[in-house]
């Protein structure tokens, strides 16, 4: 009987020390992405057996990380620039993997696949924090953001290489999103804006494949090719608006059920997730990921750390600039990328990803 009482306080005195309400619904809606998984490939599917897995080992990461003292992140550059470089060279390794609908973002060893890109995501936020925690008041300093540029670069070139264009946005986003906290220099933004916009220029006209561009521009009218390359976001409507208010119910969306919607299960998982629960579904599912957002930048604001608040920052970043990306691709707003939505698309690389990340975060709001 004492044993038991001990532990509920070992439980309980944990609970008090970590952001609980960030904690609670990451669980909820990492369990809403399972069941979302279930109406579309049914309870004895693999699929279904392995997210119960991976969300069962995310937990298991995000506690543990949660015990291990952030401010060695903060205080020592090796482990961190070690992290980092282990990060590209994974990232290098997909190029001698199997190809997957002609990108190599993945390594695959038999029946484990990884996707490196996630992690590297991850780095690049710990390693943007720790650089400009330790430099803000010299942020005006042009050769801070140089080499800065030269940290987001590595790794960017490869991932635009793969060629993945939807985690070089994210990519992109978090670098941009830690500068503009650290402070940036208006000017300096200026001067990196038309640097990018005329990368990108360069990169329509001499870098990007054909079926690409067409990618691209198919939001724009996707009926102009309903069989082609408009096809997945014409059935990702049909999806969403079959829903209506409540949905068709658990395991009753015909495009996912009947195969007509691709990847129901991972790029278009919110579009099966709203058939099957319709728009109160798709309105728990935005509030949550709100929460979470909310819930992440409000440990950054409380702690008095200058790495803890960029990497709060970089963190909320990862996680919107997926739920923006995942759900405007969903309702045809923008080109279709292959990007996930976090905590309800399946898959481990993505989740574990963020559950290191939230586990870092939890580190924060235990040790100031």
């Amino acid at each position: 009987m004492g044993h038991r009482k001990g532990f509920r306080n070992i439980i309980r005195e944990y609970f008090a020390e970590i952001d609980f309400p960030l904690f609670a619904t990451v669980v909820a809606i990492s369990l809403l992405g399972a069941v979302n998984l279930w109406g579309v490939s049914g309870a004895d599917s693999p699929l279904f057996k392995k997210q119960l897995v991976f969300i069962a080992i995310g937990v298991l990461v995000m506690i543990v990380f949660s015990f291990f003292n952030y401010r060695y992140l903060k205080n020592y550059s090796l482990p961190v620039l070690g992290f980092y470089f282990f990060s590209i060279f994974l990232l290098l390794l997909t190029f001698y993997s199997r190809s997957v609908r002609g990108v190599n973002s993945w390594i695959i060893l038999g029946n484990l696949t990884f996707e490196p890109v996630e992690l590297a995501k991850l780095m690049l936020i710990v390693l943007m924090a720790k650089y400009f925690s330790q430099r803000h008041i010299h942020i005006n300093d042009f050769r801070h953001i140089i080499v800065a540029g030269i940290y987001f670069s590595l790794p960017f070139a490869i991932i635009f290489l793969q060629p993945d264009l939807g985690s070089s946005v994210i990519f992109l986003a978090i670098w941009l999103g830690v500068l503009l906290a650290a402070g940036i220099n208006k000017r300096h933004l200026f001067m990196l804006l038309m640097a990018g916009i005329s990368v990108g220029y360069l990169a329509w006209l001499f870098a990007l494949q054909p079926y690409q561009k067409t990618r691209i521009t198919s939001f724009l009218n996707p009926y102009n090719d309903p069989r082609g390359s408009g096809y997945n976001i014409i059935q990702s409507k049909i999806a969403i608006g079959s829903g209506y208010i409540f949905g068709n119910g658990l395991g009753k969306g015909s495009q996912s059920n009947l195969g007509f919607l691709p990847e129901p299960h991972n790029d278009f998982a919110f579009a099966a997730f709203a058939e099957q629960f319709g728009l109160v579904g798709i309105a728990v599912v935005m509030a949550m990921a709100t929460t979470i957002m909310s819930r992440i930048l409000y440990v950054g604001s409380r702690t008095v750390s200058n790495f803890g608040k960029l990497f709060s920052i970089g963190l909320s970043i990862f996680i919107g600039s997926h739920v923006f990306v995942s759900a405007g691709v969903n309702i045809g707003l923008l080109p279709v990328t292959g990007l996930s939505f976090p905590f309800l698309s399946y898959g481990g690389s993505n989740l574990i990803s963020l559950m290191i990340g939230l586990g870092i975060l939890q580190s924060i709001r235990r040790y100031g």
